[in-house]
């Protein structure tokens, strides 16, 4: 199957008229043709950080409204419903997400309970963790949303920080208005991320730093306003995300909204995509396609560069959204 369009490559910020070459769920080749197209060809996007369960449905029906959008992966942190179950909720959103082809990525939750002093309906401890942490279906850590545990070295939380050093996975952070001494100390554990800055200066610091910081723009929390100046300087170590999406805010665009804000106040569109695109995928070693001869063909289709319509989205390959109607009506999932 071919492709055609006018194909956006991120990594070598150019745009050429081309067609994709799909075989067996993979891109065989990315040819140059000069043909009469006006549609785009990119990577799919990724929300960088969620909590599927806040958008109030399960994993596979979260898949039948994002695609539409154009997103083709998550990185999920399913702290929630471990928060009642326990690792038998995580196991149960992994299984799933794995009814649908849009690729869900979900980590270990770090703070079950959030706290000592919640009444919780189960506990996720240092071994737990360990185990989890060998897990192929667990991608990385989740937010590590006991920060203050880090900082007094507290050696039930230093036990779960190791175990995902041990097996090569990232950890993700959780810790608004860490700044100074501490959030270096925070960082030095072996943190790498934060998607709860909150102002500019905040999320500055951590950059300058080596974190990576999420732009934030969810139902509940928005930190768009407050951050988007720094992306074109750190576009390289940020990325959008959600964090919550309910799903009447689903329903009306997902990262596809965070890039036409960002290109509408005249920011690089190769920039704002690698921010929504790229970066995810580095980071968290996700085996999702960037459009690249041999990746697995992960791409959309939008009409323009400016308000990012989505056309068609294509997970595997496969066909899974087009002009707004939702895989479940013109596949097989």
């Amino acid at each position: 199957m071919n492709v055609k369009g006018n194909i956006i490559d991120i990594l070598n910020k150019r745009i050429f008229k081309g067609e994709v070459v799909i075989e067996n769920g993979y891109i065989s080749a990315i040819r140059e043709v000069n043909h009469e197209v006006e549609n785009y060809i990119l990577p799919g996007f990724v929300d960088a950080h969620i909590h599927i369960e806040s958008s109030m449905v399960v994993p596979s029906e979260f898949a039948k409204i994002a695609v539409v959008h154009g997103t083709v992966a998550t990185v999920s942190d399913p702290h929630e419903i471990a928060n009642v179950l326990g690792v038998k909720g995580v196991d149960f959103m992994i299984e799933n997400g794995k009814k649908v082809p849009l690729k869900f990525n979900f980590g270990a939750p770090s703070c079950v309970p959030a706290t000592s002093f919640e009444s919780a309906g189960a506990i996720i401890d240092a071994a737990d963790i360990k185990l989890m942490m060998e897990n192929p279906d667990i991608k990385y850590l989740a937010e590590m949303m006991n920060y203050p545990g880090v900082l007094f070295d507290d050696e039930e939380v230093l036990k779960k920080i190791e175990h995902a050093k041990n097996n090569n996975k990232p950890i993700d952070g959780h810790a608004p208005g860490l700044r100074g001494d501490d959030v270096t100390k925070y960082i030095a554990a072996g943190i790498s991320t934060d998607h709860e800055c909150f102002t500019y200066d905040e999320a500055l610091e951590k950059l300058q730093k080596g974190m990576k910081v999420l732009i934030r723009e969810g139902s509940a929390a928005k930190n768009f306003e407050a951050l988007i100046a720094l992306l074109p300087e750190h576009f390289e170590n940020m990325m959008f995300c959600s964090d919550d999406k309910h799903p009447d805010d689903l329903l009306l665009g997902h990262i596809n909204q965070l890039c036409e804000r960002a290109v509408a106040k005249g920011i690089d569109v190769f920039k704002v995509l690698q921010a929504a695109c790229v970066n995810p995928v580095k980071h968290y070693n996700l085996e999702v396609g960037l459009l690249q001869k041999g990746d697995a063909a992960d791409f959309i289709l939008v009409d323009n560069l400016k308000e990012f319509n989505v056309l068609e989205t294509y997970i595997n390959g496969e066909l899974v959204a087009k002009n707004g109607r939702k895989f479940c009506e013109i596949c097989s999932f």
